[in-house]
């Protein structure tokens, strides 16, 4: 039998995104780190913050170390890793794989406009010549 690793990203509840967010801001923290940070936002106990990171660490987003008697969290992968693969799953459930559908559908309900289009084109042709100069190295 083939153990195989499902790559859909797994959906965060709100206090998982906040703590998530969080970790991705300010680095390892430790669960007590983390609540503190969070209690003006969202009083939480304790046990409640490393339940949440028990399971965001379930879900692949978090890894820990131990450090004396202390779990101390960290991102398992930058924040922009995670937001591709969540728009990636998007555009193939619901765009038919298509990033070109996704995004005239941006523009035609305004989350785009063209000075934006505009800009995301020049820094993707300034990718490709850093690209290219990088190649000829």
């Amino acid at each position: 039998m083939k153990n195989t690793q499902n790559t859909r990203p797994r959906n965060l509840g709100e206090v998982e995104q906040m703590v998530m967010d969080y970790v991705w801001s300010h680095g390892p923290v430790s669960s007590e780190a983390c609540r503190e940070a969070l209690a003006a936002r969202r009083p939480m106990k304790e046990s409640t913050v490393r339940t949440v990171l028990r399971r965001l660490e379930a879900k692949g987003y978090v890894a820990h170390e131990i450090s004396g008697r202390t779990y101390i969290y960290r991102a398992a992968e930058p924040r922009q890793n995670v937001a591709v693969r969540a728009v990636k799953h998007i555009i193939d459930r619901f765009c038919g794989g298509s990033v070109e559908q996704l995004v005239i559908g941006m523009v035609d309900n305004a989350v785009l406009d063209r000075r934006q289009l505009e800009r995301l084109t020049q820094k993707i042709a300034e990718r490709k010549t850093s690209q290219r100069k990088e190649a000829k190295s």
